[in-house]
């Protein structure tokens, strides 16, 4: 049995934690995967150079509303394809290098507890006086009938496809609906949404979601308050059955696409053969300074957060490192704003508190909503769906949540980031600050002034 000063399980935000300073340490990295995790493999990094492409033919067919009559010639799905991947998948084995020709082993197969701190991988069991886990997630597939004897793709494997299809089925509503429909719209597809729910992008604040599922509603077919009942092969693709509002129906495409949410993989693991305590959707319960129910063992990432945000996993690995070397000074994060971005058309942006929490939970705030079109930025683009919406505390007149749909959404949004995190007041924000005129950002502006 091999015994290590520390192991790292997962090779995408824990493997940010070997810097120079653990040169000293025997040190092992499992990951049976690649290196890099979802975010550069499969999620985050990937998905945004479709989307900027995606963006790039959005923008030339509708550039007629500046007097601009432009068309897309062709859009080239491979070779697309090829640019993302042909920069990405390279990045594996440089880095499994790297980390082996410093010193540090590195073991491709899963890992599996067998005890509290003692780890299967392959034939062997190694064990560690700090164990790491950064196992990540994996897409959801949900228990349809019939979903078994078809083809269909998750976030996984969708972008690697051969070419963009004709038609596109996508079962769920969220960010990787709408990042992914935006782009297969983009590239040519008919693409039909079947949405559980009343409203697409249901976790962020009602009035974004109600608009980005207007704006959606316009360049797809979306089915809302809708249930998948079976899915069987078809001659030309799948058939999906479905229940709504509109009645029973029956959606025809070429391709399946399965957005129904990620999963933590803890399960892979066996979390609970190494004793550590789950929460009910399978998260590694942690203390806010990333520690487990078992001394030794922290855990980052979304196999301890339900956040899915690698912003959020790069912090807590900043976190964990330090507290490993300075155990004399464990920190927590200072603080829990965590600010997401989606990456559809138009852009979304969100932090902290919604609307319909506030109302839910009886917290008392007040509220700005400022259009784009309120600019002079705006007219530029000729924008008449954007906004820019910050709640605020009334006693103290903190931030309390901000809310934007739009160009550069995930942009705009980071001064208000600041501000919540500094603990800064709408008046020192929206007065103290120069806005450059006549950027977007004020819109920002004339919302923080309006409260």
């Amino acid at each position: 049995m091999r015994h290590y000063d520390l192991v790292i399980l997962g090779a995408g935000s824990g493997n940010m934690l070997l810097t120079k300073e653990f040169a000293q340490l025997r040190t092992a990295i499992v990951e049976p995967d690649r290196f890099g995790g979802t975010c550069l493999n499969r999620g985050c990094i990937p998905s945004k150079m479709f989307v900027v492409a995606a963006d790039a033919a959005v923008s030339a067919r509708s550039a007629g509303r500046l007097g601009v009559h432009a068309a897309v010639e062709r859009v080239d799905w491979k070779a697309i394809r090829d640019r993302v991947f042909g920069r990405i998948d390279p990045l594996h084995e440089s880095a499994l290098d790297y980390r082996r020709d410093n010193g540090v082993d590195v073991y491709t197969e899963l890992g599996r507890f067998v005890a509290p701190k003692v780890l299967q991988v392959g034939d062997e069991q190694i064990t560690a006086d700090v164990f790491v886990v950064g196992v990540g997630s994996r897409p959801m597939v949900p228990d349809i009938p019939g979903l078994d004897t078809v083809p269909y793709h998750t976030s996984d494997t969708i972008m690697r496809i051969d070419e963009v299809p004709r038609s596109m089925a996508v079962i769920g509503g969220g960010y990787i609906a709408a990042e992914f429909g935006h782009v297969f719209d983009a590239f040519g597809a008919e693409v039909t949404v079947i949405q559980r729910g009343p409203r697409l992008l249901m976790a962020e604040d009602e009035q974004i979601s109600a608009r980005f599922t207007e704006l959606a509603s316009r360049r797809h077919r979306v089915l809302l308050g809708a249930t998948v009942t079976s899915v069987e092969r078809t001659a030309s693709g799948v058939a999906v059955a479905v229940t709504c509002a509109e009645g029973d129906q029956v959606v025809e495409a070429e391709t399946l696409f399965v957005c129904a949410g990620r999963r933590p993989n803890t399960d892979r693991m066996d979390a609970a053969a190494g004793g550590l305590e789950l929460d009910g959707h399978g998260h590694i319960v942690t203390d806010d300074a990333y520690r487990t129910s078992v001394p030794g063992v922290w855990a980052l990432g979304d196999a301890a957060n339900h956040f899915q945000l690698k912003h959020m996993a790069n912090a807590e690995s900043r976190l964990v490192r330090h507290n490993l070397l300075h155990p004399e000074d464990v920190r927590t994060l200072p603080n829990r704003v965590a600010p997401h971005a989606v990456f559809t058309s138009p852009q979304i942006a969100g932090v902290g508190l919604t609307e319909q929490v506030a109302r839910r939970d009886g917290i008392d705030y007040l509220v700005s909503v400022r259009d784009y079109a309120d600019t002079a930025y705006g007219w530029a683009l000729e924008d008449t769906t954007s906004f820019v919406k910050v709640l605020a505390d009334p006693a103290d007149r903190t931030i309390l949540g901000a809310h934007i749909i739009g160009p550069q959404a995930a942009t705009l949004i980071q001064p208000l980031i600041q501000a919540m995190t500094l603990g800064q007041t709408v008046d020192q924000v929206g007065r103290d600050v120069l806005y450059i005129h006549p950027a977007l950002t004020e819109a920002v502006e004339q919302a923080l002034l309006d409260l």
